[in-house]
């Protein structure tokens, strides 16, 4: 069993899902096209097999990205304070280094799911 070592706290074997969604988080584009690609399949499969609005399906969906969005982007983050290397000029408080575009990803993952099974839910609640 191979592996590199991307920093020198863990080693990060080919097929880590961390290390997927790092590689994918380093460009842009690719975090664009990611979450782009997802958020639509996500929303056709629902428009597709149960029968929602394409509209509908939109506006649930964007709930519900921004909502885990807005969960997740506590999650990880040192401030300057913690690191020790406080920027002047800046507050002390801000985040050295916030990974949004991971987030971005792992936010459009889970509301995908989350969508899925509320599609899958919607017609047995009693609304």
């Amino acid at each position: 069993m191979t592996h590199t070592l991307v920093d020198r706290r863990r080693p990060v074997h080919y097929w880590d899902g961390m290390n997927l969604l790092q590689r994918i988080a380093a460009s842009m584009a690719a975090t664009a096209a990611v979450v782009i690609v997802l958020s639509a399949a996500g929303v056709a499969l629902v428009v597709a097999m149960f029968g929602h609005t394409v509209s509908g399906a939109l506006a649930l969906y964007f709930v519900i990205w921004w909502t885990f969005l807005f969960a997740v982007l506590p999650f990880g983050v040192r401030s300057q304070a913690e690191e020790g290397e406080v920027v002047t000029g800046s507050e002390p408080g801000a985040p050295t280094a916030p990974r949004l575009r991971e987030k971005a990803i792992g936010a459009t993952l889970v509301a995908v799911l989350v969508l899925i099974i509320t599609a899958v839910a919607l017609p047995w609640l009693e609304l």
